[in-house]
């Protein structure tokens, strides 16, 4: 279980209580994924599941229209349409930030984004940037925003919430990508192809 940075528990004064981590069969990736990272990872049948949803709602109330006619306007019947697919469209987005914020939880299996997200933070190990992007929010108000974001993908039906804050606390152990950096970058300097700028950020971060 990962903790958050030791500057952050001194600073807030406060006692740090470890987040409680969810029992599923695939292993956790981030409990509090960044949308970015969520809209990023989500597969393409996501994306087609989400446009049916969308389009869903208008098709509805034009077949609904064929089938048993108001004898409404047309310009009446578009109004509803639109508004249909309007919460279609919602609709459609919320699935795919669903399906895609539950792999991160090891809920759904989540091969593809474990390799993805090893990438990812491989690459900014080596570049000496943060692992989840800087914040301008207080540290205290970062653990807020954690705190309100963590796991809500799996009530999304009920209380939609996305996280939009970047913060440090998303309990995973963050030093197995400091060692895949490690074992990589040992693997191209035995290969002569790593530059004395990756090694040189490689050292700052690990300072």
């Amino acid at each position: 279980m990962a903790s958050p940075p030791i500057e952050h528990v001194e600073q807030s004064g406060r006692q740090y209580v470890p987040p409680k981590t969810g029992h599923f069969e695939y292993p956790l990736i981030d409990n509090d994924p960044h949308v970015k990272r969520v809209l990023a990872y989500a597969r393409t049948s996501d994306w087609i599941a989400g446009v049916c949803i969308g389009i869903s709602g208008p098709l509805f109330i034009y077949g609904l229209e064929r089938l048993k006619p108001t004898y409404e306007s047309p310009r009446s019947i578009a109004r509803v349409a639109r508004f249909c697919f309007a919460l279609g469209v919602t609709g459609g987005f919320l699935h795919v930030c669903q399906k895609s914020s539950l792999r991160f939880y090891g809920h759904h299996e989540n091969a593809r984004e474990m390799e993805m997200d090893m990438r990812e933070m491989v690459a900014k190990v080596k570049a000496g940037e943060p692992l989840y992007g800087v914040s301008d929010l207080p540290l205290h108000m970062q653990g807020v925003a954690a705190r309100q974001s963590r796991y809500s993908a799996i009530a999304m039906g009920l209380v939609p919430m996305l996280n939009f804050v970047n913060h440090s606390e998303h309990g995973v152990d963050t030093a197995k990508y400091y060692r895949q950096a490690e074992r990589e970058l040992q693997a191209e300097r035995e290969g002569g192809g790593v530059t004395q700028a990756v090694l040189n950020a490689w050292k700052t971060h690990k300072e």
